[in-house]
């Protein structure tokens, strides 16, 4: 088995500053992939300080709108190319350090995102550094990355080793500012990552160590975070959780829940976390059958005792399904989308779930005909 890694993880108070030297030898100019957000703040001088005062010259590209799609990644390309930049950093959610990876695919072997959806060749790529300003996406430890096609209105799942950052970097201050409906889904999308990881076809001794911390610190610090933004415990847990969940994914891949997640998201418009998180409760109960010892793992983890495998299992979901209330997850209906156009695109969004792959990583493996219901279920 393989356990694969980002080349190099900074973590902890200062850990931006003190990446300096490290970001330094990556190369003269920087592609600086962000989330509009952190111009808006002024948090992204955090970084250009740094380029700034070790001499390399930078561009930042912040036209990642949503999550991102082909067509903002083709922007990237070309902007990279007529810049001359020679590494990439991604500082944002993940959609910015998916996007850093899918430009850094494109501006060194060509082609369009929809080439690389078969599995990305062994290749050479710019060097990339991530930087996560949010606790949940796990990109920054991942060899995927994940883009919309416009055209067919499908997410593409595009993996590969190339595409794992040279450098991840793990500041927790960047979340501090986190609102708290982002704290909810980024938190909620990592309990997603560590819970799949676990309970995967794929999983492993090293993957089940990374996924059952990650469970036990979200499970004590995601409510806190939520609550109290402010709270810099909670936030730096929540920080090492979501690298955790992230590398858990990375080497056993996530499940039905993700598989079902992705459409939702390329026909309505959701952000990932949150369309992982409307799924959860109800993905989680049709798996448990399939796995309940794993499942039961996790329950005793976070201190459910006393009970048989079966309880304890059944026991845990109800506590996953706690979380999700505590963070306040919308419905479907209340975020806006209609029920017309959700039911007759459930077939569609069962046939794009079962084709990427992910339901079959599950214990329980389901049909079409089971993923259609599921998918009704969330009325």
């Amino acid at each position: 088995m393989e356990f694969i890694t980002p080349g190099k993880i900074i973590y902890g108070d200062n850990a931006l500053t003190n990446s300096a030297d490290s970001i330094a030898c990556f190369g003269k100019k920087a592609f600086v992939v962000a989330g509009r957000h952190l111009l808006k703040s002024g948090e992204i001088k955090r970084l250009t300080d740094i380029l700034e005062n070790k001499n390399i010259d930078y561009i930042i590209y912040d036209n990642i709108t949503g999550e991102p799609t082909d067509l903002m990644i083709n922007e990237g390309v070309r902007l990279y190319k007529e810049n001359k930049c020679d590494f990439l950093i991604g500082i944002g959610g993940g959609s910015p350090i998916d996007s850093m990876k899918a430009i850094a695919l494109l501006s060194e072997n060509g082609g369009k995102c929809s080439d690389y959806m078969g599995g990305v060749p062994e290749c050479k790529l710019p060097p990339m550094v991530a930087v996560p300003t949010t606790a949940g996406t796990g990109s920054e430890a991942t060899v995927s990355t994940i883009i919309t096609d416009t055209g067919t209105r499908t997410k593409m799942l595009i993996k590969g080793a190339a595409l794992m950052p040279d450098v991840s970097i793990i500041d927790a201050i960047f979340t501090y500012s986190c609102p708290a409906n982002v704290t909810a889904a980024t938190g909620l999308d990592a309990l997603t990552h560590a819970i799949e990881a676990y309970t995967s076809r794929r999983a492993g001794m090293l993957t089940d160590i990374a996924a059952e911390s990650a469970v036990k610190r979200i499970f004590k610090y995601l409510p806190k975070a939520y609550r109290d933004g402010s709270n810099e415990i909670a936030r730096k847990e929540m920080a090492i959780a979501a690298l955790e969940a992230g590398i858990a994914i990375c080497n056993s891949s996530v499940t039905i829940v993700h598989g079902m997640s992705r459409p939702i998201g390329a026909l309505f418009h959701v952000p990932h976390g949150l369309s992982n998180a409307m799924l959860l409760p109800t993905c989680l109960k049709f798996a448990v059958s399939g796995a309940y010892d794993k499942f039961a793992e996790l329950g005793r983890a976070v201190g459910i005792t006393g009970l048989n495998d079966i309880e304890t299992a059944n026991r845990f979901i109800e506590e996953v399904e706690n979380i999700c209330k505590i963070c306040e997850v919308v419905t479907p209906a209340e975020y806006g989308i209609d029920r017309h156009e959700f039911e007759i695109n459930i077939e569609k969004m069962a046939d794009d779930a079962l084709a990427s792959g992910s339901p079959y990583n599950t214990m329980r493996v389901p049909d079409k005909k089971e993923i259609m219901e599921l998918y009704g279920q969330l009325w």
